[in-house]
């Protein structure tokens, strides 16, 4: 995960003093616009969206207007070929989020360099920002990640106002913590069985994945996010809130702790199902680091 960046500019103290939150020295000269490559971010995956929208308390599309880059020795925990910048923007639509936003927006942002070393051009583009407001400072955002600021375009922003109506849907899948238990049941027919997985959840709400085999038929999986499990329902699609939350925080193996089944044969099989519900969710790609 990303440690969240502080907003800063030089603010005047009540006792008279100038603190920054990033930094004790005032913000540089506006620079003017330097020529990069297109490409301000890399394309998003789900995962990379869903990361920067669970944190974030407002998403935001803006139009920058100004930009300024911070000294690197101002600019504590920058990545190699990476350049900090101050951004103040104008609000052109929330897409989510439940905070009241002005028109006037300033936020530190991290993007990469192009292969000249060169910051980007952003002066009068639209960008898709996840963020946090700063408590005290109207106007001032503070990004869920260094670099929680993404180039629109319509597509994108089509993009993330779906993974948002996932985040806010009554019964959300919520986020996991966890494999807490793992049993496996023989049915009464050979080659027939159950495997229940009970999962850890953030918010404490149940969780559970099950794994069932019927002689002549394939082992079949469903997942349920309430206190109703329901064996028969479909797995969930790729690329949804479901397949995020379980692709990319289960862990990669069955916790040997977690698997309380008593005979040999049952524990193999609880192995075995989780095995193949791993294979089923597939990769967690990302392209954010």
């Amino acid at each position: 995960m990303h440690v969240p960046v502080p907003i800063g500019r030089l603010a005047l103290l009540r006792c008279g003093t100038l603190a920054l939150l990033f930094t004790a020295l005032a913000p540089p000269a506006f620079a003017a616009d330097s020529p990069i490559s297109e490409s301000i971010a890399p394309v998003a995956t789900y995962a990379d969206l869903a990361d920067l929208t669970g944190p974030a308390a407002v998403v935001v599309r803006a139009q920058v207007r100004k930009v300024a880059e911070v000294e690197p020795e101002r600019a504590p925990g920058l990545r190699a070929g990476w350049a900090r910048l101050y951004v103040e923007a104008r609000t052109e639509a929330v897409l989510g989020g439940r905070t009241a936003l002005g028109e006037a927006l300033r936020y530190l942002v991290d993007v990469p360099r192009d292969s000249k070393g060169k910051i980007p051009k952003l002066g009068k583009r639209s960008v898709i920002l996840f963020a946090r407001p700063v408590t005290g400072r109207p106007g001032e955002l503070q990004l869920v990640a260094p670099d929680a600021q993404l180039p629109w375009d319509a597509q994108l922003e089509s993009r993330v106002r779906s993974v948002l109506n996932e985040f806010y849907a009554p019964g959300a899948p919520q986020a996991i913590s966890g494999l807490r238990e793992a049993i496996h049941v023989v049915g009464a027919l050979a080659g027939e069985g159950e495997t229940q997985f009970f999962l850890a959840t953030v918010s404490g709400d149940p969780a559970a994945i099950i794994v069932t085999r019927t002689p002549g038929s394939g082992p079949r999986w469903s997942v349920s996010f309430s206190e109703l499990v329901e064996s028969g329902a479909p797995p969930p699609a790729r690329d949804t809130l479901a397949w995020y939350r379980l692709a990319c925080f289960l862990p990669a193996a069955l916790p040997h702790a977690a698997n309380i089944s008593a005979a040999p044969e049952d524990r193999q099989a609880a192995v075995r199902d989780y095995r193949f519900v791993r294979e089923q969710l597939g990769a967690c790609a990302r392209l954010r680091r």
